[in-house]
């Protein structure tokens, strides 16, 4: 019996690594593309507030006009998720909306004032009780890393692409 157990538990372990290649990355995708591409379509049907907030962008961006920053962060946000949803450049776009991730966490979500880490902690929260709110850009990061340094999967354009390519070069 212990050996059919130990036989069924490699069994499962197995399938579920073939499954994971294809699900795992998919799944980051569309959480990432959705999340990105309502926060683009908010900014492109929204007024630009950025203007109000100019002063907290780290630079470079502190130094360009908040019209440009609003336009460079909602293309950015509305083109990287399609790209990522379907699998196409994923790691490029991976970057970009890091960047992104990492700009508005500076400017808006983190805390203005903190001097020990248990104020930052506060922080580590949904909705802004006056310690910022960095958590949801915190859980975005989580998701981008994975895709920024294994890509998109097998269930991808770039997969796909990168087998044409492949054979191509191989024959």
């Amino acid at each position: 019996m212990n050996i059919a157990f130990s036989s069924a538990l490699k069994s499962l372990h197995l399938n579920l690594d073939r499954a994971g290649n294809w699900l795992a990355p998919m799944t980051l995708r569309l959480f990432i593309a959705w999340e990105f591409f309502e926060s683009g379509l908010e900014k492109w049907q929204g007024e630009n507030w950025f203007a109000d907030i100019q002063d907290r962008f780290p630079f470079p961006f502190n130094h360009v006009p908040a019209t440009l920053n609003w336009e460079l962060s909602m293309w950015a946000e509305l083109i990287c998720a399609l790209a990522i949803l379907i699998g196409l450049g994923t790691r490029l776009s991976a970057i970009v909306l890091i960047v992104v991730t990492v700009v508005a966490t500076a400017a808006v979500h983190w805390p203005a004032d903190w001097s020990t880490l248990s104020e930052l902690a506060q922080g580590y929260a949904i909705s802004n009780k006056g310690h910022g709110n960095f958590k949801l850009p915190l859980i975005y990061l989580a998701a981008l890393v994975p895709l920024l340094l294994s890509g998109a999967g097998k269930l991808s354009l770039d997969a796909w692409l990168g087998q044409f390519f492949w054979r191509r070069n191989n024959r």
